[in-house]
């Protein structure tokens, strides 16, 4: 797919430079700029090329690389400018103090401030943004024939798509989708907008039509430090000028604190059904079922109403991710009604209890979930619990290089809600798998110090196959963690590994074995 329009009104570095409100290149003002990369890699000719401080290099060592390449122009910081000099690079370089939210703006510009001709949607937060978004893709797609979603696992524009290499794109790819998807007659879009995006301003340039805030739990700590921060990080997608209006889940203090110090329009939004006052829209009521489709839930407007819903997906945090969507796709211009059929319509989100095996006489029920956190865990585990007649089998592990006080917590949690337990690797990156194993199973030991029905097995893919073969038919079996993913890193390496195809390879295995073929 093709991630950029196909033609853009020309600009100048003058322009750019006079939008930024910098000094404008004493040669090359008049260069024409007609796109924008921060990698040396994708560089077009004509393209600005923005250049600023990583977390181990700065961007302007690969100016020269990018002018090689066909760059007009660079735009940098001080220290860059330095390094641009120091190698020669004969280009305009634009110098600002911010380079990566003036970057953001620039693209906008050279792009034609796409977001402006768009029906814009972010969704932000720890857990529930990739459900939330395709609920409220869905909704938009009620009324809007040609939509565009942007996230944790694709990059799609009417019905092309390509992997996400990323939550969030950075500001000038970002820009480019929104403009290729308006020359392609996209009016509506939503994109996942993650803590690290804001925080490194991948958003800059950017106007939302709506901002939305799911929850806030720990997670991303080694990144932000405290919660404080990471919530501060949230918040930039609802400063003034950023986003039109916003919608806030409330059901945490997190949300709760947001929702009293934003300066936008703002609606918030609760599901605990104990208080019918906790937000301008409130669940009062949720059936979970045991049919393990969905759950239907009653909620109240703002004056008062009561109406009645459904979400796609089981368990009460889908019910809250079902509330979240509709009263955003209301705030995007639907009408409640049109919103409330578009949640419940919605299609299985990739990863996101995703059912890969049905129950059946003879075989469990088998979910793919993406919770990686603990806070997540503990919604997967109970939202499946309802729709599971038997064991509860969970298969699951943690991530090397993040966080690693979560790794007891979600040990402790997982002992205390599933029955049986299939501990495994999830992306070890740099870290010794079995050292993030042995920090999960010293919580699992806190709750079950015997380790009865836990099982560690490695690799991942064998320990799905253990899992499959551990379940009955009134069992359910969930592997959490990974989700989408289409990889697994190990010692730096990425491995093609998805967790749907392992539990299908697994099934297969199985039924030979059972029909006397293997």
């Amino acid at each position: 797919m093709v991630l950029r329009p196909s033609r853009t009104v020309p600009s100048t570095v003058a322009q750019v430079a006079n939008l930024l409100g910098v000094e404008i290149p004493a040669a090359g003002a008049e260069t024409t700029l007609t796109g924008a990369t921060v990698d040396s890699r994708d560089v077009r000719p004509g393209d600005l090329f923005g250049a600023f401080p990583g977390f181990t290099v700065h961007g302007a060592r690969f100016a020269a690389e990018a002018v090689a390449s066909g760059a007009s122009a660079i735009l940098t910081d001080v220290e860059g400018l330095r390094v641009v000099r120091d190698a020669g690079v004969n280009a305009p370089v634009v110098v600002v103090d911010d380079a990566r939210r003036a970057m953001g703006e620039a693209a906008a510009h050279i792009y034609g401030n796409p977001s402006d001709d768009l029906t814009f949607v972010g969704v932000t937060g720890t857990n529930g943004k990739t459900t939330t978004s395709y609920f409220i893709l869905n909704a938009l797609e009620q009324v809007h024939e040609h939509t565009g979603i942007m996230g944790t696992v694709e990059l799609r524009i009417g019905e092309e798509t390509v992997e996400s290499p990323r939550t969030t794109v950075e500001s000038p790819v970002l820009h480019g989708l929104l403009a290729r998807m308006r020359e392609d007659g996209v009016t509506a879009a939503v994109t996942e907008v993650s803590s690290h995006a804001a925080e490194l301003e991948r958003i800059s340039g950017v106007t939302f039509s709506v901002a939305v805030f799911t929850n806030l739990q720990w997670d991303h700590l080694d990144f932000h430090g405290t919660m404080e921060n990471y919530l501060e990080a949230k918040a930039k997608l609802f400063a003034p000028g950023r986003a039109q209006r916003g919608v806030i889940n409330v059901d945490d203090e997190w949300g709760r604190r947001l929702a009293s110090h934003v300066q936008i329009p703002c609606e918030t939004v609760s599901t605990h059904v104990e208080d019918p006052h906790a937000a301008d829209w409130t669940v009062v009521s949720a059936d979970i079922g045991l049919d393990g489709v969905g759950s239907r839930f009653s909620f109240t407007d703002p004056d008062g109403a009561e109406h009645d819903a459904f979400s796609p997906l089981p368990g009460l945090v889908n019910v809250s991710n079902s509330m979240v969507a509709i009263v955003a796709a209301h705030a995007a211009g639907l009408t409640l009604e049109q919103a409330i059929e578009g949640v419940a319509t919605a299609h299985g989100v990739p990863g996101r209890m995703e059912r890969v095996i049905e129950r059946s006489e003879v075989d469990p029920l088998a979910i793919v979930d993406y919770a990686h956190t603990p806070d997540a865990l503990t919604l997967a585990l109970e939202g499946v619990r309802p729709i599971t007649p038997g064991r509860l089998v969970l298969i699951f592990g943690s991530d090397g290089d993040r966080d690693q006080g979560k790794r007891p917590v979600m040990g402790e949690i997982a002992a205390r809600l599933a029955d049986v337990i299939v501990l495994t690797d999830e992306n070890p990156r740099s870290e010794d798998p079995a050292a993030v194993r042995a920090a999960i199973r010293a919580g699992i030991e806190k709750v079950r110090p015997d380790l009865a029905d836990v099982h560690e097995v490695e690799p991942r893919v064998l320990a799905v196959e253990t899992g499959l073969r551990l379940a009955g038919p009134q069992d359910t079996v969930i592997v959490t963690g990974k989700g989408h993913e289409p990889t697994q890193e190990i010692a730096g390496v990425f491995h093609r590994y998805n967790d749907r195809d392992a539990y299908l390879q697994a099934h297969a295995t199985i039924v030979a074995e059972r029909e006397g073929r293997a």
